[in-house]
Parts: C-alpha cells; sequence; structure tokens
C-alpha cells in the first residue's frame, strides 16, 4: 500500500475523512457495547450520590430515568445524519458555526469535557486506596492519589492510541462484565439494606428550598449529564454500518445503560446513608461496608476496569472532535496532549469538588449546540449538508461565512449562555432566576433557547447568509 494510501486509511479512522459504508466496522452490538463502556464509569456513582442527597427513592428513579431518556432521544437524532454521510457532528456544524467557529468551540467544549475524566481519574485512585485499605495496606492519599490517577490516565491512553478496533474489543469484555456487576451491586444494596427503610429516607431540603426547587434542581443535574454526552456522542456513530443501528446503540446506551448506574449510585448513596447516616459515592467504601471483604473484589473489576476503558473510549472521541476543528494536527499528537492536560487535572483533583457547577457550565455551552444541530438537522437544511463545503473543497466555501465564523450560529450560543446564567439559572451559586428553570431546567432551556433563537433567525434576511450551501447542493 501507498503512503499515501496509508495516510488516507489512518485519517478515515483516525481522523475527519468520511467513512464510507465499506469501511465500517461497528454492528449495534459493536457500537451499543463501546457507547455504554464509555458511559460506565465512576462518575455515574458521583451523579447517582448527588441526586440521592435531594430526592426520595421514587422520585429519584423517575428523575434520573425521564430526564436522561427523554433528551438523549432527542439530542441523538443526528446520528442519523452522522451514519448517512459517515461524519461526526462537528463536520456538520461547520455549517452551522463556521469552520474557524467549529476550531474554536470544539476546543472549549474538549477541554471542558476532559475535565469529566479528571473525575474520573481521580475517583480510580480513591477507590483503590480504599480498596487497598480493606486488604490492610493504608496508602498515603497526599502521594498515591496522583499516582494512581495518573496511571488511570496512562491505561486509557494507550488504548485510545490503539483506535475504534482496541476500543472494540476492550468494551466487548467490559461492559458484559459490568454489567453483570452493576446488577450485582444493586441485589446487594436490597439485601443488606430494607427495601423499605431505603425508601423512607428523607431528602435534604436547603434552607428556603421547596420540594419542587429540589426536584427540578435534581433534574437540572440529570440534563446536564444527558448533555454531556451528547457532543461526544455523534462520534462513534460514523463507524456504524446503518442509521439505525447507529441511532439506537446510541440511545439506549446513554439513555438507558448510563442511568441505569446513576440510579445504581442513588440505591447506593441510600442505602449506605440508612447504614451509617453519611452519603457515600465511593462504590469500593460502599460496597466494603455494606458487602464485606469479598465485594470489594467486584469494586476493584467495577472501578479499574470501567474508568481505563472510560478513559480510552474518551479520550479517542474527544481528540476526533478537536481533529474536527483543527484536522492538520495528527491524532496521536492530540491524544498525547489530552493525556497531559487530563493528568495535571487529576493531580490537582479541583474539578470533583465542583461537580454541580462543572456539569451545568459545560452543558449550558452544549446546550444550544445540540439545539441548533437539531433544528439545522430537521428544519434549515431540511437534512442536506455539501460536503464539497464542509471539506472546504476549492471553489466551495459556503461554510466559510465571515472569515471562518458564522455570526448567526456563534451568537445563538454566546446570547443563550448569557441568558441562562443571568436570567434562568446560575451554576456558581445554585441560585433560580426565574420559574422557567421549575418547567425547562437551566440545560434544558439553553437547547430549547439556542434551537429557537437559531430558528428564528431562518426565517429572517439572514436565511440567505445562513444558507449559502444551496448553490452547491443545486436547491434554489
Amino acid at each position: 500500500m501507498s503512503m499515501n494510501s496509508n495516510y488516507i486509511q489512518q485519517e478515515t479512522v483516525m481522523g475527519v475523512v468520511p467513512m464510507l459504508k465499506g469501511d465500517r466496522q461497528y454492528s449495534f452490538m459493536d457500537l451499543f457495547l463501546t457507547t455504554s463502556g464509555f458511559g460506565i464509569a465512576t462518575w455515574c456513582y458521583t451523579q447517582g450520590a448527588y441526586v440521592a442527597q435531594f430526592l426520595g427513592f421514587k422520585q429519584m428513579l423517575i428523575n434520573i430515568f425521564c430526564f436522561n431518556i427523554i433528551w438523549i432521544l432527542i439530542a441523538c437524532l443526528p446520528v442519523l445524519f452522522a451514519v448517512r454521510y459517515g461524519i461526526d457532528l462537528w463536520i456538520w456544524l461547520r455549517s452551522v458555526l463556521g469552520g474557524k467557529g467549529v476550531a474554536v468551540l470544539a476546543t472549549v467544549i474538549s477541554l471542558a469535557n476532559f475535565g469529566w475524566y479528571a473525575v474520573c481519574a481521580n475517583l480510580f485512585a480513591t477507590s483503590m486506596i480504599n480498596l487497598a485499605g480493606t486488604f490492610g495496606l493504608i496508602l498515603n492519599e497526599a502521594i498515591w492519589e496522583p499516582v494512581l490517577g495518573t496511571l488511570c490516565v496512562v491505561l486509557g491512553t494507550l488504548i485510545a492510541l490503539g483506535g475504534p478496533n482496541v476500543i472494540r474489543w476492550t468494551n466487548r469484555f467490559l461492559v458484559t462484565a459490568l454489567l453483570c456487576a452493576g446488577a450485582i451491586i444493586v441485589m446487594l444494596c436490597f439485601t443488606s439494606v430494607p427495601l423499605a427503610d431505603i425508601a423512607a429516607v428523607k431528602p435534604v431540603l436547603g434552607s428556603g428550598t421547596s420540594p419542587l426547587q429540589n426536584f427540578m434542581l435534581s433534574a437540572e443535574g440529570n440534563v446536564a449529564f444527558a448533555f454531556s454526552w451528547s457532543t461526544q456522542a455523534l462520534v462513534m456513530p460514523r463507524l456504524a454500518k446503518t442509521e439505525r443501528s447507529g441511532y439506537w446503540a446510541t440511545a439506549l446506551s446513554y439513555g438507558v445503560v448510563a442511568p441505569f448506574f446513576v440510579a445504581a449510585g442513588g440505591v447506593m448513596a441510600l442505602a449506605m446513608f440508612v447504614h451509617t447516616g453519611v452519603y457515600e459515592s465511593d462504590p469500593t467504601k460502599i460496597l466494603a461496608t455494606l458487602g464485606g471483604f469479598g465485594f470489594s473484589l467486584i469494586s476493584l473489576l467495577l472501578v479499574a476496569f470501567a474508568n481505563v476503558g472510560t478513559q480510552g473510549t474518551g479520550s479517542y472521541v474527544n481528540c476526533m472532535i478537536v481533529k474536527s476543528g483543527l484536522p492538520k494536527i495528527s491524532y496521536r499528537l492530540l491524544v498525547i496532549i489530552a493525556f497531559i492536560y487530563v493528568s495535571l487535572l487529576t493531580i490537582w483533583g479541583g474539578v470533583a469538588e465542583h461537580f454541580g457547577a462543572f456539569i451545568s457550565l459545560a452543558a449550558y455551552i452544549q446546550g444550544p449546540i445540540i439545539g441548533m444541530i437539531v433544528v439545522d438537522y430537521l428544519i434549515v437544511r431540511k437534512r442536506k449538508l455539501s460536503l464539497k463545503s464542509a471539506y472546504f473543497i476549492k471553489g466551495h466555501d459556503a461554510y466559510n461565512y465571515s472569515n471562518g465564523i458564522n455570526l448567526v450560529g456563534i451568537a445563538c450560543v454566546i446570547i443563550t449562555f448569557a441568558v441562562a446564567i443571568l436570567f434562568i439559572y446560575n451554576p456558581f451559586n445554585g441560585s433560580i432566576k426565574s420559574t422557567i428553570f421549575l418547567l425547562t431546567t437551566g440545560s434544558g432551556f439553553t437547547a430549547i433557547f439556542g434551537g429557537l433563537l437559531y430558528w428564528i433567525a431562518s426565517l429572517t434576511s439572514f436565511k440567505k447568509y445562513m444558507l449559502r450551501d444551496r448553490d452547491d447542493l443545486g436547491i434554489v
């Protein structure tokens, strides 16, 4: 094979070249297991414990599954075009944001997304320290937490460097084991602590906070959690063989499997509260307390493999996002840069301390993009994209807009972000600014409002500016 064809093959799998049908490797089960492996990590237990503090058992389950499923089913609609064109979300977003707009926002969002993997690595480290303690080995947290956290990042980076094929085979074994472990954990909680006692736990109400506000604050966490997948979710489906398998594998993974583990985390936190009077999110500590020494071995499987596998898939996905905006940078170099960045965040350890604000702020950037891409795909561009302009083929500059930036798309993101923080919900201090929050949540508002702004702009004189690609497509 010539050097040129080798380069093309590499840029197809680990770059931004459209994936032809004959090159697509992932069946429904491959994509389902890979995306599930990506979603299953100890951050699910952090999320579950976060929600469990504010809601009773039944409300917690309703909150977790309903808000995740509804928003994921909507946010995953663009998977259909991702499979049809063999491209990811960020290539299509060149039509919404412009080439340079994608470069900027893809980088910003990936920098935010990588915070998740620092949380993941920190949880891996603390869980391994706690696990060692159950065997009588006391490790100094100040020394071993950054060391073990960085080890998690290193192992995930090795998987990412292997690319989609290594990720696929890793997750075939990983997810099956983890689903079994998750079922065991839930059964352990219900057998160690009576269900009636778990259901009887009263939620914590902050000063001046009503039950409805508690419910919607928890919903904000779940919507933001669902949105955290959105800009990452539409990278892997380009490897799927059919549109149907691409959509349902992605939607079921993020809308059902990941929320199941969030719910498991919530049940674990409630059971631990009944048992000890303290909410806890570390699965190793909970399993050791509720199940004894033997179940600590299950936590080793749960924590070690889940977090390492997630690091690998997450590094691949987010580096592909950045590569959509900066295609000339090699995939391997991006993976190495990501390794350094996540390692530094892991050693710092500050992301986990501001978990709720972190996921909401990240969602406030991703929310309007979700709204705009769904509106653009279904209503404005009517499922027709100029690949020639999307790849900046000479003579096709429809998506260059204003020096590479679609001013309409960028304005929608900025306006929505500002309106949400100033008038709907401020995740910095947790203050609810408007009763609209009690209907949409803050993150949900950003998706609705961002999409609405974009649609309204398409009905004005901006329409010609937004649809410069119609000549390329031969559409009047």
